[in-house]
């Protein structure tokens, strides 16, 4: 595409592009993919606002780097009552930045304000017959059923987190940001330091416990900090974060592009390499509340209509970061299905879809597509949609904006001519089990941005939920994909891994998403 030529041009001149200035204290400057839509991750589902989230606020799990959940802010738990009643016992010595103590009942407060907003928190919840404190440090579910993934949804790591706050702060509407931040794990954010779009600062918190033992993981295990301060500085421009990094003004770069990786993994001093192996799933979401996209045969007209790998190759030519064939999850998660590929995208010709289009009522009304042009990922797949559906007889309107706006945008339910949209994109991160994979519930109103009401997609789900054994769960993957071909909420466009870029100076990265701890910084 031309971005790919465009900024190809720019890698050979990076190293004489502005450089931002350094800063005098010792800190980890790290620059973050887009800046942050809002602080409140219980309020908004992008990746970034994760990735924040997990510096400033803990959970009562963690994940093991084998994805299972182990004690982070629990000291442990009991089930009793056939697995009907678990009884969570937190950590001593756990405290808010603001100095209190966490206690159980700010554990209450803050688990109903996520369950309202995230599906797997809600599934949890159906069954939760009572949540209740004990005492400061113990609080208990009482199930109407057993619910053995319980310590899976409280340690979750994608989107929406349940993170441990305050209950006076909890207590706020789960859809309305929360305006006070403050966190219970490792960094402290200076809200007084906040420069949006361009800067965000978190201090090492000096009283946080980290655990004293257990498997260091994704999220499980001792969180140790080894810098006294950590900086996201926003900077749109990739050359100019290439050439930053390259001088030693920054020291860690989320997401390299493409275009410049060859030029970093020649510059002395860097390394580039995959550092999360589940990368991000492409897509396409639809409106499924307006037209056109609320017409399903239209949407499955352009869902045939879909080559994954131009998609992928619009991003990057190198064929060792880009996996297609990916329906309803991760190509190579264990969950992964081949259900209706072959049937699906058995054709690179768009003519009979364009005829499909037509016959099934297109009227020619606007699409509006959103399109982030600060997203390396984002940015690319807006462009190839607003293309694929101009060759399918769509009117097309591309909409540029920042990816915080987007964020922002894609909660609108009005129609385009009020603000709404009609298509925006999104790379799911992770790879997500059917029971925290937002993007593919169909419960209408209640579901991700899109809204799809779509109740084989619920079914499949349910049916994964109670399956009794590994074959169970295959089949009901099977017809949760088979339920996405059929719906089409979205169209899945492909696996992405995005290198990482960061001095060699930088230790102890963990594995996954961005995390901040353990990381050791030696700029000597």
């Amino acid at each position: 595409m031309k971005r790919r030529t465009f900024l190809g041009a720019l890698a050979a001149s990076a190293l004489a592009a502005p450089a931002v200035r350094a800063a005098a204290a010792p800190v980890l400057r790290f620059v973050p993919n887009v800046d942050l839509p809002v602080l409140d991750p219980i309020a908004n589902t992008a990746a970034q606002v994760r990735n924040h989230a997990f510096l400033v606020w803990d959970t009562l799990y963690g994940l093991d780097d084998k994805e299972a959940p182990q004690p982070q802010m629990v000291e442990g738990h009991s089930v009793e009552k056939d697995g009907r009643e678990w009884v969570l016992t937190l950590r001593p010595g756990l405290k808010f930045h603001d100095g209190e103590p966490v206690l159980a009942r700010d554990v209450v407060a803050s688990l109903r304000r996520w369950s309202a907003v995230d599906g797997f928190g809600a599934t949890l919840f159906a069954v939760t017959d009572e949540l209740a404190e004990l005492d400061d440090r113990r609080l208990r579910f009482r199930l109407s059923r057993p619910f053995p993934l319980l310590p899976e949804a409280l340690g979750k790591i994608e989107p929406n987190v349940p993170v441990i706050m305050p209950a006076r702060i909890a207590s706020a509407p789960p859809n309305k940001p929360v305006a006070e931040i403050v966190g219970s794990g490792p960094f402290r954010f200076v809200a007084g330091e906040r420069v949006p779009g361009s800067r965000l600062v978190y201090e090492r918190f000096a009283d946080y416990v980290p655990r004293a033992d257990g498997p260091v993981g994704l999220t499980s295990g001792p969180k140790r900090v080894f810098v006294d301060r950590v900086e996201w500085v926003i900077m749109p421009e990739p050359a100019t974060v290439a050439n930053a990094l390259a001088a030693g003004e920054v020291d860690w770069w989320e997401a390299a592009t493409p275009d410049l990786q060859p030029m970093l993994r020649k510059s002395p001093g860097l390394t580039v390499r995959v550092n999360d192996q589940d990368g991000v799933m492409a897509i396409l979401r639809f409106n499924t509340l307006h037209p056109p996209f609320d017409n399903p045969a239209i949407r499955r007209a352009v869902l045939a209509a879909v080559n994954q790998a131009e998609f992928m190759q619009a991003f990057t030519d190198d064929r060792s970061l880009w996996h297609v064939k990916m329906g309803a999850f991760n190509p190579h998660a264990p969950e992964a299905s081949g259900v209706g590929f072959d049937a699906l995208f058995s054709t690179t010709d768009i003519a009979p879809m364009r005829k499909a289009i037509a016959e099934a009522g297109y009227k020619g009304e606007r699409t509006v597509v959103l399109y982030p042009t600060d997203h390396p990922v984002n940015s690319v797949m807006a462009q190839m949609g607003a293309d694929l559906f101009r060759k399918l007889g769509l009117n097309v309107d591309l909409q540029a904006m920042d990816a915080a706006t987007m964020f922002q945008r894609r909660t609108s339910r009005e129609p385009v001519d009020k603000g709404g949209w009609s298509c925006f994109p999104s790379a799911i991160a992770g790879a997500l089990s059917p029971a925290e994979a937002f993007q593919l519930r169909g419960n209408g109103k209640s579901a991700w941005y899109g809204w799809p009401d779509a109740p084989a997609l619920e079914a499949g789900r349910a049916a994964w939920l109670a399956a009794p054994d590994d074959a169970a769960r295959h089949a009901a993957c099977d017809d949760i994909q088979r339920a996405l071909f059929a719906f089409a909420p979205h169209l899945p466009l492909g696996q992405i891994l995005q290198p990482t870029a960061y001095r060699r100076g930088l230790t102890g990265l963990l594995p996954g998403f961005a995390k901040f701890w353990n990381v050791q910084l030696n700029r000597g």
